[in-house]
């Protein structure tokens, strides 16, 4: 890995600022994961993620610790996220993004700072996680058809020893490419089952939000100023 990929650590700050912007990234594509919801769904997927979201932000205020305490443990503040969604987020989306947090917050327990490859091998238990507890497969039509991808895309750069927002712009991509890939699929997993043939040529409202989710992980402090590209 190279020096100055190496020397950039990613902290429970820099997770607490990619909620913030997640939920406004979120909330700005409310209407939009409605809409896609509706082609397969209930029709509430960006009302339900947003209203999660929001809820993981006012739940990370309000325990705010004061800043002698020092620095806070990453895979505790990961696996608090995942709980806050689990409660907050209705339909399967709730417990499938909540289990990709606690995982990932597990494999970090007690870190109070992480470098990229540690990350990448801590999503990549999220998405096992995931995986398991919606029993979903790759070309199941649903988040992971966009966040197997990108955490496959993350690991890949972590080993290329990409800086963290050159690796965030990949991932990114990558899962913007699964959320094309899901529009031919025929569904198999979630309410769109049901739906049987007609639920070709939709995008997946999960698949999309996941895309969303990586994007705003691109403004971060990892590379000690703003990323200005955008997948």
């Amino acid at each position: 890995m190279g020096a100055g990929a190496s020397a950039v650590t990613i902290t429970a700050e820099d997770v607490v600022a990619f909620v913030g912007r997640a939920a406004v990234t979120i909330a700005r594509h409310e209407a939009l994961l409605d809409r896609l919801d509706a082609a397969l769904g209930d029709g509430d997927h960006g009302t339900n993620m947003s209203t999660g979201l929001q809820a993981v932000v006012r739940a990370l205020r309000d325990e705010a610790p004061a800043e002698a305490a020092g620095p806070l443990d990453v895979g505790a503040l990961l696996r608090r996220i995942g709980h806050t969604l689990v409660a907050s987020v209705g339909g399967a989306s709730g417990p499938l993004y909540g289990t990709l947090f606690i995982e990932a917050g597990f494999a970090l327990d007690g870190r109070r700072a992480v470098d990229l490859p540690t990350l990448a091998q801590a999503l990549e238990a999220g998405r096992a996680g995931l995986a398991r507890r919606g029993r979903c497969r790759l070309g199941d039509k649903t988040i992971l058809d966009a966040l197997d991808p990108a955490v496959h895309a993350l690991q890949a750069g972590a080993a290329a020893g990409l800086a963290p927002d050159e690796a965030f712009v990949r991932a990114a991509r990558a899962a913007r490419a699964g959320v094309r890939a899901t529009i031919p699929m025929v569904a198999r997993r979630g309410l769109a089952l049901r739906l049987g043939e007609r639920s070709r040529g939709h995008r997946d409202p999960g698949a999309t939000s996941c895309f969303l989710l990586f994007r705003s992980m691109l403004d971060g402090r990892t590379s000690g100023r703003p990323s200005r590209r955008r997948p």
